[in-house]
């Protein structure tokens, strides 16, 4: 286990702000049907917990992308693990996301979905990192502005592991093994 992990992000914190979000999506699609599809692995946990709180008709599908490996920096090559299970045509679908960085994960996740002709499409991240941000995309609904830290729990990893913590925390060692990395 890591030692001196930092809370950025309390557990209680997270659920006030996933009932906040939901509370908007519900009002924002009221009336509608809502297709969820969580982008894996670092979504499970705040996907579970969001929908538990939107009130709306809604299914959910998983797909699985990958540009870190096991590294705490996006490599810049995105590649899809895993494709949806069912067709996207005519749907609101929400693309849920546990962390924008870059931006050029969801850029190629937008143009992929985009291609499949949905009704609408929109991103809800639970984090949201402006500052590593090389590509703009937009996001509709954002959980938490965060700094520029490599961050871990609540289904986020560290070379996979880590994501059961149920809060959002970051390790200083780990932010100095990468500034030590790029020296």
């Amino acid at each position: 286990m890591l030692d001196d992990i930092e809370v950025l992000i309390s557990a209680e914190e997270l659920d006030k702000r996933n009932r906040e979000l939901a509370e908007q999506i519900t009002a924002d699609f009221e009336g509608e049907q809502v297709h969820i599809i969580g982008v894996l692995k670092g979504c499970f946990m705040f996907v579970t917990d969001l929908v538990r709180y939107i009130d709306l008709d809604l299914s959910v599908d998983f797909l699985g992308l990958s540009s870190y490996g096991d590294s705490t920096k996006s490599s810049g090559v995105v590649r899809m693990t895993q494709d949806l299970s069912d067709p996207i045509e005519g749907k609101n679908v929400l693309i849920v996301e546990d962390i924008v960085d870059t931006g050029l994960t969801m850029k190629y996740l937008l143009e992929n979905l985009q291609t499949r002709h949905p009704k609408s499409l929109s991103v809800v991240t639970l984090l949201d990192k402006p500052a590593g941000r090389k590509v703009e995309v937009p996001i509709e609904y954002t959980g938490f502005e965060i700094p520029d830290k490599f961050v871990i729990g609540y289904g986020l990893d560290y070379a996979e592991l880590y994501r059961n913590l149920p809060y959002i925390g970051y390790v200083p060692q780990i932010e100095e093994e990468d500034q030590a990395d790029d020296e």
